[in-house]
């Protein structure tokens, strides 16, 4: 049965082309928003989180903050409506989760960038 299922995602699932990232890294995701007959493109620019799931059900959470207060948003990697992802800066950290990274303000809230 898991052979019938993986044939099936890895058959009819278009598979985009985004770029390799992972948690600490800072992406813009550029996605489409309908409202009405009208579609528009919207970004979200953040932290990601942490990186879940694979295949066909891989979903990845970005943190932004809108003032004072934390945003955080939830995207699956197969949606229709992902346009494209930028990646904007590489973090450095040293786990796959960043859930500590929720209690930071500040200039403690800062990931260094890794370096190449």
């Amino acid at each position: 049965m898991s052979n019938l299922l993986k044939f099936v995602q890895d058959e009819f699932v278009a598979k985009k082309d985004f770029p390799e990232f992972n948690a600490g890294d800072t992406i813009t995701v550029y996605y489409e928003i309908k409202e009405g007959e009208k579609t528009r493109t919207q970004f979200f620019k953040g932290v990601v989180i942490q990186k879940r799931g694979s295949g066909v059900t891989e979903t990845f959470t970005i943190r932004k903050m809108s003032g004072a207060v934390g945003v955080e948003r939830i995207f699956p990697v197969n949606m229709p409506a992902l346009q494209k992802i930028e990646v904007n800066q590489r973090g450095k950290v040293r786990r796959a989760r960043i859930f500590y990274f929720r209690e930071l303000t500040g200039k403690k809230a800062k990931i260094k960038e890794r370096r190449r």
